[in-house]
């Protein structure tokens, strides 16, 4: 690994009294049976900045012994949770080990594969945001394909007529406004930013009190990128800067424990927004809504 000792700075040390942020970079990766994936992602991540960045891994109970190999690299601090909590949680964890001096932290998949100099770019656009709170790079599927990771935050209307409709109807009016992927990538303010690969200031992160461990997986991130937008900062797109995603290997392991979290987090997300008596009939159409989707996408994985 290319991080020196120095770069070790970066994990917090018991009696540490840094009193305000530092300019250092800190990578948090929450891994959960990466495989070979998680080597991949330290060996791109060499090329992605010529700074020092010290390195968290945040391990949700994988038995491949892939964390433990990635964690003989220089610079590469292993952390064991207890269980699977979850990827929100499994990250502020990760985060926690990092000392104040460290004021730009990296949440990010095992899955992913980094461009050259993609992470001096997410930095450099940050330089030309002093209000952005969070950064999200370009994301591409293997193919090429670009993912619409840098999104509206979710209304009411728009959330049902996407549920609804992107599946049969992917060019709606509802999930292209959510999605905000009709013209190329541009550098631009988004209402949260996919979190497969964020950029935190770390004193933004601080303010809009870190990732919600309620969610265990989903939602997660739009969450967040509120809290950011109502913390007084914004979340910037960095589209300059590139990353692949290769595939989501801890999701597919369970996909029916993947599909029933993605819908609990989408209720909770909106049951969190909309509090009250006058909401209690919409909330009930919306979970017994999201109730007969999930059926419905369950019955389609498993003739897949």
């Amino acid at each position: 690994m290319w991080v020196s000792e120095q770069g070790r700075a970066g994990i917090r040390r018991t009696g540490d009294s840094a009193d305000r942020y530092g300019d250092g970079v800190g990578v948090v990766i929450v891994t959960y049976f990466p495989g070979q994936s998680l080597q991949h992602f330290l060996d791109t991540l060499c090329k992605a900045t010529s700074r020092e960045v010290g390195v968290v891994v945040v391990d949700n109970g994988s038995t491949d012994g892939a964390p433990e190999h990635a964690a003989r690299r220089a610079g590469v601090h292993l952390v064991r949770t207890a269980a699977n909590v979850g990827y929100g949680a499994a990250a502020n964890r990760g985060v926690a080990e990092l000392s104040r001096a460290v004021g730009w932290v990296v949440v990010a998949n095992a899955d992913l594969e980094w461009e050259p100099d993609a992470l001096d770019e997410l930095l450099t656009t940050a330089s030309r945001w002093p209000g952005g709170g969070a950064f999200g790079p370009q994301i591409r599927d293997p193919d090429g394909t670009v993912y619409p990771s840098a999104r509206q935050l979710p209304r009411v209307c728009d959330g049902i007529g996407h549920a609804l409709l992107a599946n049969v109807w992917p060019g709606n009016p509802w999930t292209r406004y959510y999605r905000q992927n009709q013209s190329p990538p541009r550098e631009r303010s988004a209402g949260w930013l996919s979190g497969s690969c964020l950029l935190l200031r770390r004193a933004a992160f601080d303010a809009a009190g870190w990732f919600d461990p309620r969610y265990f997986m989903y939602f997660e991130d739009v969450d967040l990128g509120d809290r950011i937008n109502r913390a007084g900062w914004c979340n910037v797109y960095a589209s300059s800067a590139v990353v692949t995603h290769l595939g989501g290997h801890a999701t597919a392991r369970e996909p029916r424990r993947m599909l029933l979290a993605h819908h609990e987090s989408a209720y909770r997300y909106v049951a969190d927004r909309h509090r009250g008596l006058l909401w209690v009939p919409l909330l009930l159409v919306i979970r017994i809504g999201l109730a007969v989707r999930r059926r419905y996408l369950a019955r389609h994985l498993r003739h897949h």
